[in-house]
């Protein structure tokens, strides 16, 4: 009963070691799927000739998601004995629609099944025998088992509910859950809170939403574009090192690293912070309200041809990085300043 209340405890880190390997195969779709929405020159998915086939390819990448988010839950509870259980898992709840939620439920039931098979205790001769065949047979048939004839259908009945919920969400909810995704997003900045906003994202567009999307298209990006804005309109404020790191989130916020605004927040993180989140919220608000979408779940001016209402959707962003760049600069104090506070408790000290 201790070992199951540990592995709950730590829920939040087996659940971020699933997203962060599922990452990579989001990205290669995401961005095959931009690019094949760029060679077909509308905003579609294309059915013929090479941008079809890029779209195939980004659509091969994506299937991968779910399995690996189980697989790697799994193997966080498990270790590698959960992997195979875990993306089966994972498979299973794929295949029966019931999508993102389906592969954080299979990768924690294949993880906690594998986790106690290990404490079995056999004889010398079969001990070999059970991490090659034991564990994983086992393990594969109760975890997929009770994913295919237990779970799976629930649960891909609550994604549909919350498919109909998304879809028909009122334009005051829409703003509330924009707000809500912009002061994610901008908190940690890659961090686990983001990481949940992001993790929403994925699963939405697993299930064929992209309302949510959208805004977060733009709310992962507003960070780092609304700290180099900020260097552009108020040099005096910043170091050498922080215009450069100015330049450096530019770049990256266009293709939607909000790593890029954390040097900025690093520095300073009292002032920076709290504005960062402010101006998001207004960018992801205001693109809810525009009711941009987006068919892929990434960010940044990367997947502008994936989105809906393009010029709406570029309004937001605008918007959120002016708000976050005049925010920090009103707070934030000149460089010189700066440097004269920090240098000015020197202690000398002497070794003798």
């Amino acid at each position: 009963m201790n070992d199951l209340l540990g592995i709950l405890k730590d829920a939040r880190k087996h659940l971020m070691k699933g997203v962060s390997h599922m990452i990579p195969f989001v990205v290669a779709g995401g961005v095959l799927f931009a690019a094949a929405v760029i060679i077909n020159g509308e905003g579609a998915v294309p059915d013929t000739g090479f941008a079809a086939d890029l779209w195939a390819l980004g659509a091969a990448a994506m299937g991968f998601m779910v399995p690996i988010l189980a697989g790697f839950i799994a193997f966080s509870i498990a270790d590698r004995p959960g992997l195979a259980p875990g993306m089966a898992a994972g498979f299973i709840a794929n295949s029966i629609g019931a999508g993102f939620l389906g592969g954080i439920a299979g990768g924690f039931i294949a993880g906690v099944t594998c986790f106690y098979l290990k404490k079995i205790k056999l004889p010398k001769s079969l001990s070999s025998l059970k991490s090659i065949i034991i564990i994983p047979v086992v393990g594969v048939t109760v975890s997929a088992g009770i994913m295919y004839w237990v779970i799976g259908t629930p649960i891909a009945g609550l994604m549909e509910a919350l498919t109909a919920w998304l879809t028909g969400m009122s334009q005051g909810n829409k703003i509330l859950l924009g707000v809500i995704c912009g002061l994610m997003t901008a908190f940690d900045m890659g961090g686990p809170v983001n990481k949940v906003s992001y993790a929403f994202c994925v699963g939405t567009v697993s299930a064929g939403i992209y309302t949510y999307a959208g805004p977060s298209a733009a709310a992962v990006c507003i960070p780092p574009l609304g700290m180099a804005l900020a260097t552009f309109l108020a040099p005096k404020k910043y170091t050498s090192e922080e215009k450069e790191a100015g330049k450096a989130a530019l770049a990256m916020g266009c293709v939607g690293i909000t790593e890029g605004a954390i040097p900025f927040a690093a520095n300073d993180p009292l002032r920076v912070i709290p504005c960062l989140m402010i101006g998001d919220a207004v960018g992801s608000a205001l693109a809810f309200t525009l009711n941009t979408t987006c068919t892929v779940a990434w960010g940044g001016f990367i997947v502008l041809p994936a989105i809906s209402n393009r010029i709406g959707w570029i309004i937001s962003v605008l918007v959120g990085a002016a708000v976050t760049a005049i925010l920090v600069n009103l707070v934030k104090k000149p460089a010189a300043e700066k440097t004269v506070e920090d240098s000015g408790d020197d202690i000398d000290i002497s070794f003798e």
